[in-house]
């Protein structure tokens, strides 16, 4: 969203004079300036006598499209920026994408008369719903269409080792933009590999992702590569906020919309804005590991706390991230209606859930909304119009693995027990016997003389088993400890 954000938004239209334009050709173009009636900008007002229209230089009113937009040949666009391809009558509106958080997606006009437009919480930086509006207007298309200027040419770099590099390096690729990625050297290789399929020039640098963003600024400095990053920007929220948009637009009678918290909060804060603009009464609530509560301690201080810095969770990835900002987080106090934690058992058990019943693979930032309403967090939602956010599906294949072994031993489906046989031949077949018979599925066997020291002839047999509920494992448990009086059912 941040590469959307430097990117300029036009259309050409052949065999036609830019004055003969019909209405229905026209598109609105917050980045243009017309140079025609003395630099004066004139926008269509909706009806007569509105109030929300303004003409005046360089000032664009939310929802007023330009009544001439000039066309653009795209052949010039690929060296758009140099003066002698713009003819001295085009000037172009350059969004900083690493700046101060005082950038503004609003017009500067004085809107105290006009009551519907409501501002949507920020402190510095203003976002408003159309903003969020123009924002979903123009990826519906797919960014891949819209003509970059110079900086093409040079590229981008970033560091993340989360799913922001993945989604960087798969739109940059797709629009043919040379794209360098700074991570960790601890960096699992399987998103290195993943980047680099994509497209982007993978560098490892430094032992944390501190380190990888010094590096990466550096370069971008000597190599005027444009440096990007996940931040607390008008626009980055806003480009946050149409998922919000694609929810309320897609569910009709909604009540409900559980999204993931944690240390950053940004997705939360940006999807709530135009939920809560639209609908008021549809409560959003945001989950978090028990853990590290990160945002209801910051809810409960009024502030992000300072003394938390950056961590590095394999399961839980950016949801313990505690660098969230300012604005995200007066947006979150100003609209979330409630925030619960859950226990890593409860992630664990949603992933596998996802799996089983919706062929859906995620990570714990995906799975953690499912698993406050699997943990009987939110009973409050029984026979609700509910949406829960998937939002992230980047999991490792061994990570994946870990979790849904450990799932199934929550799940009680995994088990283990343990049991003293005479060491023969026959009493371990008399036992895989009735394990048969019971219809349980063996994973490992394992045998231990050395450390019996009861009875020479003793050997402990322990085995792992997979049933097909708890009810089947209680039926086995009741089963072997009536015939063997040294059973043991190992819990977890």
């Amino acid at each position: 969203m941040h590469l959307a954000a430097q990117l300029l938004f036009s259309r050409s239209v052949s065999n036609k004079s830019p004055k003969k334009i019909s209405s229905e050709d026209e598109e609105y173009d917050p980045f243009w300036r017309s140079s025609e009636n003395g630099g004066q900008q004139v926008h269509q007002c909706p009806s007569a006598g509105s109030d929300s229209c303004h003409q005046g230089d360089g000032q664009i009113g939310n929802g007023c499209p330009l009544l001439q937009p000039r066309a653009i040949n795209p052949e010039r666009l690929k060296d758009f920026g140099e003066d002698e391809f713009l003819e001295k009558d085009v000037k172009t509106c350059e969004v900083t994408v690493t700046g101060r958080t005082e950038t503004q997606l609003s017009n500067t006009l004085n809107m105290t008369e006009h009551k519907t437009n409501q501002t949507l919480g920020m402190c510095s930086g203003q976002i408003q719903f159309e903003d969020i509006s123009v924002a979903a207007f123009k990826i519906s298309n797919g960014i891949q269409k819209t003509p970059c200027t110079e900086q093409q040419r040079k590229g981008v770099i970033l560091a993340s080792d989360n799913n922001f590099s993945k989604a960087m390096a798969h739109h940059a690729t797709e629009l043919h933009i040379p794209i360098f990625i700074i991570v960790p050297t601890n960096t699992s290789p399987d998103k290195v590999k993943t980047c680099r399929e994509y497209g982007a020039m993978v560098i490892t640098y430094g032992s944390t992702v501190q380190d990888s963003r010094s590096h990466a600024k550096k370069l971008a400095t000597e190599n005027g590569y444009l440096y990007l990053q996940e931040e607390d920007s008008a626009p980055y929220l806003a480009g946050l906020g149409t998922m919000g948009l694609e929810v309320y637009e897609q569910v009709n009678k909604l009540d409900a919309v559980i999204l993931p918290a944690g240390g950053e909060c940004n997705l939360l804060a940006g999807a709530a804005a135009p939920i809560k603009h639209l609908n008021p009464g549809i409560t959003v609530i945001g989950v978090e590991p028990e853990n590290y509560p990160t945002l209801q301690q910051s809810l409960e201080l009024g502030q992000p706390p300072a003394d938390l810095a950056c961590t590095s969770h394999r399961l839980y990835g950016e949801l313990v991230n505690a660098s969230f900002g300012s604005n995200a987080f007066q947006i979150t106090k100003k609209l979330i209606d409630k925030v619960v934690t859950v226990k890593v058992e409860d992630i664990l058990l949603a992933i596998l859930r996802l799996i089983e019943y919706e062929k859906a693979i995620v990570d714990a930032e995906g799975a953690i909304g499912l698993a406050a309403v699997v943990a009987g967090k939110l009973p409050e939602l029984k026979g609700k119009r509910v949406v829960i956010a998937l939002c992230s599906g980047n999991i490792d294949i061994p990570l994946l693995h870990q979790c849904l072994d450990r799932a199934l031993v929550v799940d009680n489906r995994l088990c283990k027990f343990s049991i003293q046989l005479t060491d023969c031949a026959g009493d371990l077949a008399k036992l895989l016997e009735i394990l048969a018979r019971e219809e349980v599925q063996v994973l490992n066997i394992t045998q231990e003389r050395a450390f019996i020291t009861s009875d020479i002839f003793t050997v402990k047999v322990t085995c792992v088993i997979k049933v097909r509920d708890r009810m089947q494992g209680a039926q086995l448990q009741r089963t072997l400890s009536d015939r063997y009086a040294t059973f043991t059912w190992l819990d977890q």
